[in-house]
């Protein structure tokens, strides 16, 4: 049988497993995992039942295993972010397509956000397909994974995007999701930084209209910087037309909102602050939040090179609702 892969980077091969031990997990961590499934509304379509959530904690120790071996803290799994990461692996699966967009136009940032996500996500995407068929087993579902993670970890700089991902000192969550329908496969990690807490975050502003973006830093850290970033709605594909392949940006080249930490200390009561923001063209507001552990009261130089963003929100600017 010849295996046709379409990928964004090199594979290497997938080492042997045994299933049995792939789902042993400690009673405590697999209760933990259900509940927090079980209690997840949004994106209900896409709901791991018991069998993937188990495939999914096995392969979170791989993630972690590579992570480990950087030195860098492990991270936990996140259900909504999976779901995202299941939708997305789902349409690509199912359209023959890997890629960051999706056929609405959307990247992972803007999808992950219209689910009701408020975190910084960054994105990795694995496919393969066969001119036969792919193993659908569950032992073989997870073997399709740990080759889609280990093609990751297999590259080499300077075009080593994935592998750095992966790798993240400021990641703290992952979602990971997975598609097989006959001979397509998919896969998708979304790392996350979590780090905020965002009470009644606005999903839609009104042009013109100040709204009131909220922010609890749970005594942790205190804001450094935030930005946001202008973009037009993302324009649906064409019928029969492939979203884009490559690399995608993590912001656009327009800035709207540029508040420094001492200007952000102005808003803030105790942990809480409450930052006024109008817009004032209709489109995509990317809102990135930086922290710091010390608060800035007055003017100085600063910059956040180096520094991860820690925020993810996007608000919607139309007209009056």
């Amino acid at each position: 049988m010849r295996i046709k892969r379409v990928f964004l980077l090199a594979l290497i091969p997938a080492a042997g497993f045994n299933f049995c031990a792939a789902i042993a997990q400690t009673d405590k961590e697999v209760e933990y995992y259900r509940n927090l499934n079980n209690r997840e509304t949004r994106l209900i379509e896409y709901r791991d039942n018991e069998e993937a959530l188990l495939l999914k904690l096995k392969q979170l120790e791989t993630i972690n295993d590579s992570r480990r071996k950087f030195r860098v803290q492990p991270v936990k799994l996140d259900i909504l972010a999976s779901r995202v990461a299941n939708m997305m692996s789902r349409e690509a699966a199912e359209n023959g397509y890997i890629s960051h967009w999706n056929l609405k136009g959307e990247k992972p940032y803007q999808r992950y956000a219209f689910a009701g996500g408020y975190d910084h996500v960054s994105e990795n995407a694995y496919g393969e397909w066969t001119t036969g068929s792919l193993d659908t087993s569950p032992a073989g579902i997870l073997s399709l994974m740990e080759k889609g993670h280990k093609s990751f970890m297999s590259e080499k700089a300077p075009a080593d995007g994935h592998k750095r991902n992966i790798t993240d000192k400021a990641h703290n969550y992952v979602g990971i999701g997975y598609h097989l329908t006959g001979n397509q496969f998919r896969y998708y990690e979304e790392f996350i930084n979590r780090y905020l807490e965002f009470p009644d975050v606005p999903s839609i502003a009104n042009l013109n209209e100040e709204v009131r973006l909220r922010v609890d830093t749970r005594g942790e850290s205190f804001l450094f910087f935030l930005v946001s970033y202008y973009e037009k709605f993302p324009s649906p594909l064409k019928p029969g037309q492939k979203p884009r392949q490559g690399s995608y940006e993590d912001f656009s080249g327009e800035a709207v909102h540029r508040i420094p930490a001492w200007e952000l200390a102005r808003y803030r009561q105790g942990t809480s602050y409450e930052i006024p923001l109008t817009f004032s063209r209709e489109g995509l507001y990317y809102i990135q939040i930086y922290t710091d552990p010390r608060e800035i009261r007055t003017p100085v130089k600063i910059s956040t090179k180096g520094r991860p963003p820690v925020s993810g929100i996007v608000i919607k600017a139309a007209g009056r609702r």
